[in-house]
Parts: structure tokens; C-alpha cells; sequence
């Protein structure tokens, strides 16, 4: 059974849609869901937690249908948002003591924990906390009330590195037992290639592909060389950038002939979605 499993599914807006978007996170991993920004993570994000009527497809988080238990579901998972605003002029406590009300399984050792480890001040109003700190709060919710499956937009927004780098440890620890899942949207791909096994790729409203961390890595390949060589490959590049010491280009490691001496590295995510943000009509 999966922790997630998205199955064709469309919302379209007057100026943008996501189009049968359909990928599957098994119990027990990270899943890393990268895209730049307006690529359609969001949207379906928010059509995972029926927070947006789909215009297709549907959802099932362990082998039940989102549309249709919702609120038993709903107790099973925990949301941290980067950009959510709080009630600025409430305390963290007060805030608190509302939240926990609606969860059945809210354990307060475990939120208390996660207060100490985030150096947060319950006495403190919303509006005093940096952004970060308000991440860390929202985490903190999420993680106290025994949910499976984590569903995080952009959680590493506004921290430091150090904040960040334990978060991942936090993530690592989370999963080890084999019950918890997490789907981790980011921009921050250095994140991912730390903590994340599998990586779901969204572009332009479309699943570009959804795979085991290193083999979508290794499905691409960087290659370097002298503008005269760019014709050779010109047509086979998902997109390229050219300069004074010639050109580097993606291409689909199945579309690279090795024997071309041209020099081929495997990119990074964050290179992955920069050459597929570039790419022109004619690259698709």
C-alpha cells in the first residue's frame, strides 16, 4: 500500500493547469518534489489536501480515497507550509491549545520536545518570531499529533543553514521506523540530494518523471565542450547556455553518445531545473 498515490490528476485555471499529474510515494521514504517556481507544486499540493476542487483524477493516501475521508485522513497527516501567517498578535500557547483540539492522537510530550529542540518561546506573540521561527512552530504542530504521511511546502524556507541541516536530521529520524512518509517540496535542491530517496520532477503543470534519487540524477547528463562542437548535439539538448569557452548543455543520458569525447558529468537537481527552465520550444 502506499502513503501516497496520485493518480491523474488536473486543475486548470484561466492561466495556468496541472495535467494528469500522477506519481506514488511508498511508505516509509522521502520523496523530494522539486520545480521552479510556477511550475505547479503548489496547486497540487493543495489538490492532495482537497484544499482545491480537482477538475480530474484523485487522490489516495493508505489506499483511501482523499474526496471521500477526508477528515479521517486528515488525522493521519501533518502540513507545514513555509509561508503561513499565523494570527500575528496570538500567543504560540494560546495558539496551540486550539490546534491540539483537533487532533485525537496530539501528544503534548512530543510537541514539547520539538518546542526545546526549535528554541521556541511559547510565550511569545506570532508577530515576534522571525520566519523561520514561524516554520519551526508550524513543524512543530505538524509533527505532534502522530500523523504518517508529512506533507511539507517549502519548510526550509527562511532558516539558516544550521536550522535547516537539523531539520534533515529530524526528517532522517522520522522515517527510520518505517511508518512515516514525507513529501518535501523545495527550491532548495542541496536539501534533497542530502535526505530525499526519490525525487518527483513537476515542469510547467506536468510530471517531468518521478524516480529513486540517483537514478533520475543519472538520467541526465551535463556536457561541456567548444561551440564548434555544439551543432553535433544542438538537436538532442534539452536546453543550453553558450559563453567564450564554448557551450554546456543538458541532454538524457539515453540521447548521450559516450564515444563523442565531449566531457559529460551527472548534474545536480538545482542544474536539472535550470537547463529545463531554459529550454526552448524546439528543446521540448
Amino acid at each position: 500500500m502506499f502513503a501516497l498515490d496520485v493518480r491523474n490528476v488536473t486543475k486548470i485555471y484561466p492561466d495556468f493547469q496541472i495535467k494528469d499529474v500522477s506519481f506514488q510515494l511508498e511508505k516509509g521514504y522521502i520523496m523530494g518534489f522539486i520545480g521552479v517556481n510556477g511550475a505547479g507544486k503548489t496547486t497540487t499540493i493543495k489538490s492532495i489536501l482537497n484544499m482545491i476542487q480537482v477538475d480530474g483524477g484523485e487522490v489516495c493516501i493508505f489506499g483511501k480515497k482523499v474526496s471521500e475521508h477526508e477528515l479521517e485522513l486528515k488525522q493521519e497527516i501533518g502540513c507545514a507550509f513555509g509561508d503561513v501567517d499565523f494570527y500575528s498578535r496570538s500567543k504560540i500557547k494560546t495558539l496551540t491549545q486550539i490546534t491540539k483540539k483537533f487532533y485525537k492522537n496530539w501528544n503534548d510530550e512530543t510537541y514539547y520536545s520539538y518546542i526545546k529542540r526549535f528554541k521556541l518561546d511559547e510565550n511569545k506573540k506570532v508577530a515576534e518570531l522571525s520566519t523561520g521561527m514561524k516554520v519551526k512552530y508550524s513543524l512543530a504542530l505538524a509533527l505532534s499529533h502522530g500523523a504518517k504521511l508529512l506533507v511539507l511546502d517549502e519548510p526550509t524556507s527562511g532558516l539558516d543553514p544550521v536550522s535547516r541541516d537539523d531539520l534533515l536530521d529530524i526528517f532522517q529520524e522520522l522515517i527510520v521506523g518505517g511508518e512515516i512518509s514525507i513529501l518535501f517540496s523545495t527550491h532548495i535542491t542541496s536539501d534533497l540530494e542530502k535526505c530525499a530517496d526519490f525525487i518527483t520532477f513537476i515542469d510547467n503543470g506536468r510530471i517531468v518523471a518521478s524516480s529513486e534519487k540517483n537514478e533520475f540524477m543519472e538520467s541526465y547528463r551535463l556536457l561541456s565542450g567548444s561551440e564548434g562542437r555544439l551543432s553535433e548535439v544542438k538537436e538532442q539538448l534539452i536546453s543550453y547556455k553558450t559563453n567564450s569557452f564554448g557551450f554546456t548543455g543538458l541532454i538524457h543520458a539515453k540521447d548521450f553518445d559516450p564515444t563523442s569525447n565531449l566531457e559529460a558529468v551527472t548534474p545536480s537537481l538545482e542544474e536539472i531545473m535550470i537547463y529545463f527552465a531554459k529550454r526552448g520550444d524546439s528543446h521540448v
